[in-house]
């Protein structure tokens, strides 16, 4: 059965790619669970491409504890999973690196009535809120290595985003705090589980698994570690 999937995938590739190119690096408009989205060319589609939408849907099992609670949506893109994190009760700082990004953002916040939720910053990784911490994080990393070769690419690819990520997580995450981290197959899925699930100061389990035939995404619910002693 895997294989017959997966035969049925490759022979509709090239149709979907044909179908998925006249919705990127396009201005186009998506709907994602009531949300409407407006992506423009230089940002990612994370309709188009799921795990954006994968993403922003494992956010809704995970509603904030109280009015005060904060997410981080780290490489927002179109904002999916600051919109998705301030729909279920978050104030939401949605960052990323692609200043059209942060203008997409803060479009779908204002047309999404939730400009009062959500703050949109510019910025490289944490270094756009230093020393805050957060009840929750969201992260969909690029998954390919490389530099980047355009603003569209920034999405895609890069040689350390996804390690200092790792390894900026754990102070910018409350003691009892969530990050959801997805990764693809289409990546370096392995590599970069191996990443998190080997950080010494974080508790990692796949929390959704999604199989398309040609590509498997995950939902990573990343914790700290229990002390030693406790």
């Amino acid at each position: 059965m895997n294989a017959l999937v997966g035969s049925f995938y490759r022979v509709a590739m090239p149709f979907q790619r044909f179908v998925l190119r006249r919705r990127v690096r396009r201005l186009t408009m998506e709907n994602l669970d009531g949300l409407s989205i407006v992506v423009l060319p230089d940002v990612f589609n994370g309709v188009v491409f799921r795990t954006g939408a994968l993403l922003a849907r494992a956010v809704g099992g995970h509603a904030a504890r109280d009015t005060k609670a904060r997410a981080l949506d780290m490489g927002t893109g179109s904002g999916l999973g600051a919109l998705a994190a301030a729909r279920v009760g978050y104030r939401v700082t949605a960052v990323d690196v692609n200043p059209e990004a942060v203008r997409c953002t803060r479009v779908n916040a204002l047309l999404n009535r939730l400009e009062e939720r959500v703050e949109v910053l510019e910025g490289d990784l944490f270094d756009a809120v230093p020393r805050q911490v957060f009840d929750l994080i969201l992260f969909n990393p690029p998954f390919f290595g490389g530099a980047p070769r355009d603003l569209h690419d920034l999405s895609w690819r890069s040689n350390d985003v996804f390690p200092r990520f790792v390894a900026a997580l754990p102070s910018a995450l409350k003691t009892d705090g969530l990050a959801l981290v997805v990764l693809s197959t289409h990546g370096d899925a392995a590599g970069q589980a191996s990443l998190l699930l080997t950080a010494p100061s974080l508790s990692v389990r796949a929390e959704v698994v999604r199989h398309f035939g040609n590509e498997t995404l995950t939902v990573y619910a990343v914790r700290h570690a229990p002390a030693a002693n406790a």
